[in-house]
């Protein structure tokens, strides 16, 4: 059964579940009714994360245009552009045993795509959730439904991994951001052009 977290809760990811090797990070979403003349287009992505809590590379920037990163251990498995449907609306697939020993985190965002342009914010989203899976037996391990606490936002970091010695860690965060892609790319290290 699935430890099932609040924001601000962390739980053990490894120590827990002994020979865990591949996890699948799923992340859902629905949007509101809105009549705003536009579709929604959320995106999913990883930044894997050194010592400073910084991408040392734009490889390491995982999304649907950059879909690998850490050296081919996190692996983003594609763009809904509709989030239509039940389950996951995206993935991404991570190794853990391949993750380089110089990756400290690696955080799990959700923003709107041309969120100011189309006048969408995440009060207009709702049901969003963050989950693990074993990738092996297709268990749920842990999962963090974030709640609607979200009005003006438009990216939101909803959860991390993090290294704990040899072993790793889930947080929960539901951490929201305005401006969108880019806020989170400078958060996190990147230069926007």
């Amino acid at each position: 059964m699935a430890v099932s977290l609040s924001k601000g809760q962390k739980v053990d990811l490894t120590k827990s579940n002994p020979g865990l090797k591949n996890i699948i990070i799923g992340l859902g979403w629905d949007t509101n009714k809105y009549d705003g003349g536009h579709d929604f287009d959320l995106d999913a992505s990883a930044f894997i994360l050194g010592e400073a809590g910084k991408v040392k590379d734009e490889k390491d920037f995982v999304f649907y245009n950059n879909p690998t990163g850490a050296q081919g251990a996190v692996v983003h498995t594609g763009d809904n552009r509709s989030g239509v449907g039940d389950g996951d609306d995206e993935q991404i697939k991570i190794d853990i045993s391949k993750i380089p020993a110089d990756v400290q985190k690696i955080a799990f965002t959700i923003t709107i795509h041309d969120a100011d342009a189309r006048k969408q914010n995440f009060g207009q989203v709702g049901n969003a959730y963050v989950r693990v899976l074993n990738e092996e037996t297709g268990a749920e391990l842990i999962r963090y439904d974030l709640g609607e606490d979200f009005s003006i936002e438009t990216a939101i970091v909803l959860a991390e991994v993090y290294r704990n010695g040899s072993e790793w860690k889930f947080n929960a965060i539901g951490s929201g951001f305005q401006g969108g892609l880019s806020a989170l790319c400078t958060n996190f290290g990147l230069s926007v052009a």
